[in-house]
């Protein structure tokens, strides 16, 4: 970006070559402001002349004395914006709220200067739509998914931006692109190389991953990154800037050339110091514009010859020997050819990247984004903020709907009511100023080593959170209560949140915030105790009150302390309400005003838009508590605290009867309002935990009950399926039952002759194996057993089947059937046989 002042005369100096800029009508003198390195970081002075309808040269140019330094990329308003800003009511809104420090604050955790400038434009933007305040919370949300899964984080702090920005700017001018140039180029692809390869690594272990990071994800994915650039740039350059020897062959030879004349001169300096050394003389070696000398002391005599060049430090000559000079020529005509070599490896690597301009560019583009958004979640991280559920103001009168907000939310539905029953529901909520101040404090006392207790007492003293519910049938919030009450804080916690929530920041809050979008946040805040009641103070407030009316709409947030004063209480009070009605009426859609005025509380009564609202204040201690009482009107409490700091008897009750006995009744009433007020919210307190109690109970027993109804379900399957295998069972051996039984029928009715012989056989063996002896009819008949075998089986018998064996003449049971060899073991009383399959009766 180049920025240009003319005056209107000319000047002379170093001509430039053949490059164009625009036209202009006569010969002008501009100076302009590069953003690069060395020469072109000073004022440029241009003399042009137009030619019109042609492009123009540059004829000469020169450089000013002084240098100024880069200017932003992302450059702030001009003047003529910013004096406009500056009379815009929204910009003084937000100084007052002091969302400059804020921005300051959240920009400090980007990790790259541009990352800071633009997170700073992003959140001064005044632009933001709602749509686009979506977009920004959903992106928070992800880098903050980002940061709790560990391996994508958005850390770019090793990338130079500015130097990536001035390499790509040298390449599309066609200059050859610097060392360092090339190295953070190289640097931030192979960071979002890396950082792609990480998500791509987390969505593989888990695909729901890239749904949570969207749409980082989307942005991260669609980098294109020629990884092969990155290689040839570390090919070439070294890590500290440096192109290396290995570059070119040309480069090798030119470097060692260089080195071998340094070494040459080195020593023949040496020798010529050391012929020249006596005692009272003094000699050292010199460098003089890259040449090698010799310094000796003044009035010194030398026996070699040389050239006397000057001094700069006036003191002593500086002498060039003669028998040096041709090396130093040669020393020199070496550096140059070092440097010629040198800047034909960049105009290779230029070559190169152009190919690759654009998406380079694109990937620049991509960090700078991804650095902001990580700067937003870096900061909610720190603090612990809560992503606010954003809402537009044509919703109140409809019911909930889950479309309205962001998926990625974590907050649980359940915490919400149906129907819409808040305008700004904020529970807890910390000025996000006063608690970094607090942990600054912290940290400065950690730092100085003090002592253990007060470190402790001062973790403990941390800021009062605030907590805010406002009906979604409030137009206009009165908050009364004493000086340094809280009153101005709280107006300043609503509208920073406002502001965050609009910019795609978390909310210093509890988890569970619903907050309109506002399209702009208005503010008169003024500190009474600091500022002189006069009629200047008083019309300049009434000159932004007024700005703030013309320029608020039915979707702005109004925030107004102290209405009303500066002037005569009566007319002040008078011209407080009716600003209020009129904001009510047709005004902001939240206006939310600080007061002492006590008519200003009776406005709740008559408008069903208005809403009262005080900060507490410990009578007991003579403090303020900090913490909003709602519904409650505020009271004045100057008479009483009189009392209590010891002023005369006589003295607070002429108050009080000057007071008035009316507003001492009215006081009584509010007394009783506060205490009433105070034990309900005890109450309601105590209620939401046994809420929270049966909540939590409810869960234990639907978890209890699903586990319960799991168990039966288990040892009911289990139970019907032991059933099963036991029924399987039994049928099995009443089925095997069945058929021996069916045999023997058949065996005992129908006897053969085969098996009157077996029967026969039977008794002689079991005669035999009593007596212990044979006898030879056993045997003849074992014989004629054994040459009539059984028919060959049709089928295998199953384990557990009775079979008939032949040669025993009885049954026996199958104890295992071996079906590749047709053997069986079968155990016939105490007897095991392995018998062929041939060798058994079975049906």
């Amino acid at each position: 970006m180049l920025s240009a002042t003319a005056t209107a005369t000319a000047s002379a100096g170093l001509v430039l070559g053949s490059n164009w800029i625009t036209s202009l009508t006569t010969t002008t003198r501009l100076i302009f402001f590069c953003q690069s390195t060395a020469a072109s970081d000073l004022p440029l002075t241009i003399n042009i002349t137009r030619r019109p309808r042609h492009r123009l040269r540059y004829n000469s140019c020169s450089f000013s004395s002084t240098s100024s330094p880069f200017p932003s990329i992302l450059t702030a308003p001009d003047d003529d914006n910013q004096k406009k800003s500056d009379n815009d009511a929204r910009y003084s809104s937000l100084r007052v709220l002091e969302w400059d420090k804020l921005c300051d604050l959240v920009s400090s955790f980007a990790t790259t200067s541009l990352g800071r400038e633009a997170c700073k434009e992003q959140l001064w933007s005044l632009n933001h739509t709602y749509q686009h305040s979506l977009i920004l919370l959903k992106e928070t949300n992800a880098a903050v998914q980002m940061h709790n899964h560990g391996a994508c984080r958005l850390d770019f702090s090793s990338i130079n931006l500015l130097l990536v920005k001035s390499g790509l700017r040298n390449a599309r001018w066609g200059s050859p692109i610097k060392a360092n140039e090339a190295m953070a180029v190289a640097a931030i692809l192979e960071s979002a190389y890396f950082l792609q390869l990480n998500l791509k690594a987390a969505i593989k272990e888990d695909a729901d991953w890239h749904n949570r990071f969207m749409p980082l994800s989307q942005l991260i994915m669609e980098m294109v990154i020629n990884i092969s650039l990155v290689r040839v740039i570390k090919q070439v350059i070294d890590e500290d800037g440096s192109v290396r020897d290995s570059a070119s062959s040309a480069l090798k030879r030119a470097r060692d050339q260089v080195q071998l004349l340094e070494k040459k001169l080195s020593q023949l300096i040496d020798s010529l110091i050391r012929n020249e050394m006596k005692e009272t003389s003094f000699l050292e070696v010199s460098n003089v514009d890259g040449r090698w000398c010799i310094n000796s002391g003044t009035g010194q005599l030398t026996s070699f010859k040389g050239l006397l060049l000057s001094s700069d430090s006036g003191t002593g000559r500086i002498i060039e020997p003669l028998s040096a000079v041709p090396l130093n020529d040669e020393l020199q005509q070496a550096r140059a050819s070092v440097a010629k070599a040198e800047a034909d490896v960049l105009l290779m690597l230029t070559e190169k990247m152009k190919r690759d301009l654009d998406d380079i560019e694109k990937v620049s583009d991509s960090v700078i984004q991804l650095d902001v958004i990580n700067a937003r979640a870096t900061y909610s991280l720190f603090f612990r903020g809560a992503s606010p559920r954003l809402y537009l103001s044509e919703e109140l009168d409809e019911s909930f709907s889950t479309e309205t907000y962001l998926s990625e939310n974590e907050t649980s539905m359940a915490s919400f009511p149906k129907e819409r029953e808040w305008l700004l529901y904020m529970p807890k909520a910390y000025h996000p100023l006063i608690l970094q101040q607090h942990r600054q404090n912290v940290q400065k006392a950690k730092k100085e080593a003090s002592n253990a207790a007060d470190v402790s007492a001062l973790e403990q003293a941390r800021p009062v959170p605030v907590d805010f519910f406002i009906s979604h049938k409030t137009r206009v919030l009165t908050i009364t209560g004493p000086n340094t009450g809280g009153k101005t804080i709280c107006l300043k916690t609503v509208g920073l949140a406002s502001m965050m929530a609009k910019s795609g920041l978390h909310v210093l809050s509890s988890d569970s915030v619903e907050i309109p979008w506002f399209d702009s946040v208005f503010a008169d805040i003024g500190d009474e105790q600091s500022l002189s009641q006069s009629l200047s103070t008083f019309s300049g407030h009434l000159k932004q009150i007024g700005d703030i009316r013309s320029q608020s709409t039915s979707q702005s947030l109004v925030l107004l302390d102290e209405v009303g004063a500066g002037t005569n209480p009566l007319e002040g009070a008078a011209l407080g309400m009716s600003l209020l009605e009129s904001f009510a009426d047709s005004g902001a859609l939240l206006t939310i005003a600080t007061t002492h005025h006590g008519e200003l509380k009776s406005l709740k009564y008559s408008n069903d838009a208005f809403e009262n609202a005080c900060m507490e204040f410990d009578e007991v201690n003579l403090k303020p508590t900090y913490k909003i009482l709602w519904g409650v009107p505020g009271r004045s409490n100057a008479i009483n605290i009189s009392e209590k700091l010891g002023l005369p008897s006589v003295v607070i009750s002429n108050a009080r009867e000057l007071h008035g006995a009316a507003r001492a009744e009215i006081n009584e009433v509010i007394i009783d309002m506060e205490r009433f007020k105070q034990d309900s919210q005890e109450l309601l307190h105590e209620a939401r935990n046994h809420l929270m109690l049966s909540k939590t109970l409810h869960e234990k027993l639907k978890l209890a009950r699903r586990k319960i109804k799991e168990h039966g379900t288990e040892q009911r399957y289990r139970k019907m399926r032991q059933i099963s295998e036991a029924l399987a069972m039994a049928r099995s051996i009443l089925y095997k039952k069945v058929r021996q039984l069916r045999a023997h029928a058949t065996q005992t009715f129908h006897p053969t002759a085969d098996q009157k012989q077996l029967s026969t056989s039977d008794s002689q063996f079991t005669a035999e194996a009593k007596n212990g002896r044979p006898t030879e009819s056993t045997s003849t008949s074992a014989v004629k057993i054994n040459k009539q075998p059984s028919a060959a089986m049709t089928e295998f018998p199953e384990v557990g089947d009775m079979v008939q064996v032949s040669s025993l003449g009885r049954k026996a049971t199958v104890l295992r059937v071996d079906r590749s060899k047709e053997e069986i073991l079968v155990q016939a009383g105490n007897m095991k046989l392995k018998l062929k399959l041939a060798e058994i009766g079975f049906k």
